[in-house]
């Protein structure tokens, strides 16, 4: 791992427990097996939803976009705010909202895979 991910460890320690995943070209933050976090490039990208978008968005904090096949597609993730590096218990803040939005994510797909199975 390189040292802006160890860092990671430091900067989220008010948050408590997670792990750090080589993924790809960068890093994913997981607590409880849920990814709420993303390292690419040196940069930190939290998960978002619908629930806390807008505090991403409000900041004009830009979403994670990749190119696939020529064309640019957005995940579920948004820049960290700058300040999150700085200061532990706001970055215990911001992941903790990003975590619950990883868990809502999860939620919806296990119910998606009942109705499924139910239907099916």
């Amino acid at each position: 791992m390189n040292e802006f991910t160890r860092h990671m460890a430091d900067v989220f320690r008010a948050f408590g427990a997670f792990e750090v995943r080589r993924m790809f070209a960068g890093y994913g933050l997981f607590r409880d097996g849920l990814m709420f976090g993303l390292v690419y490039d040196g940069t930190l990208y939290l998960k978002v939803d619908g629930e806390n978008v807008a505090n991403f968005v409000r900041l004009g904090l830009p979403q994670f976009l990749y190119a696939r096949r020529g064309k640019l597609v957005g995940l579920s993730f948004y820049r960290a705010p700058d300040s999150v590096m700085d200061d532990s218990g706001e970055a215990a803040v911001w992941a903790r909202s990003s975590w619950e939005a990883a868990l809502r994510a999860n939620a919806g797909k296990r119910l998606k895979g009942r109705k499924r199975r139910r239907d099916g």
